[in-house]
């Protein structure tokens, strides 16, 4: 897909680059074994440069996903008010304060992660956002979050209800969506089939 669009950017998490990769190499040799030099764009990643990765609620080593066994390891789009905040108070945490160096929070796997969490949503500075929570307790720290994520998630959560209950409207947008791109990819086909002498 591409490749076949013609893409210039893709966004992707740090850890499917290697993906990009492959096409980016298939590209330059199509474009090198066909002499058309620019033909296929070398397409470049597009990564998020601070919190590419969210960790999960239930071990700040790994990444949140949604194929972990545990609803409790991640926020879904659609969750509720309640769902949100009840992820929040579990999610892991230890019985020390909040450190107060960045140095010391790194060490604290699960403790990063919601103040990342924060950071990132709010797009406060992770720095000034250790300065507000360092010595309170997690309960403070989940409490802020949750709340932040609440008025952030819910409001997604409702329109992607609204929409999900809307199938004619659905319907028509894929529709739209699928002649679009229909149309895109025989024009793109075409010029490949000209490129290495089909046509």
């Amino acid at each position: 897909d591409i490749l076949l669009y013609r893409a210039t950017h893709v966004p992707v998490g740090a850890d499917q680059k290697q993906h990009l990769e492959l096409s980016r190499d298939i590209a330059q040799k199509f474009n090198k074994d066909f002499n058309c030099e620019g033909f296929f764009p070398l397409p470049e990643p597009l990564i998020l440069k601070n919190i590419s990765r969210v960790m999960s609620l239930r071990d700040g080593t790994k990444k949140m996903s949604k194929s972990e066994e545990s609803d409790y390891s991640r926020i879904n789009l659609k969750d509720s008010e309640d769902e949100i905040i009840k992820k929040i108070k579990k999610a892991k945490s230890d019985s020390e304060a909040i450190p107060d160096n960045l140095k010391s929070l790194e060490k604290k796997p699960e403790a990063l992660n919601l103040l990342n969490i924060y950071s990132e949503v709010s797009k406060i500075n992770l720095e000034k956002v250790l300065k507000e929570m360092s010595g309170k307790e997690y309960s403070f720290v989940k409490n802020k979050l949750a709340d932040l994520l609440v008025s952030e998630i819910c409001p997604v959560g409702k329109k992607i209800s609204k929409l999900m209950n809307d199938k004619a409207y659905l319907l028509e947008i894929l529709k739209k969506g699928t002649e679009k791109a229909r149309i895109k990819a025989e024009e793109n086909l075409k010029n490949i089939r000209e490129k290495v002498g089909l046509i």
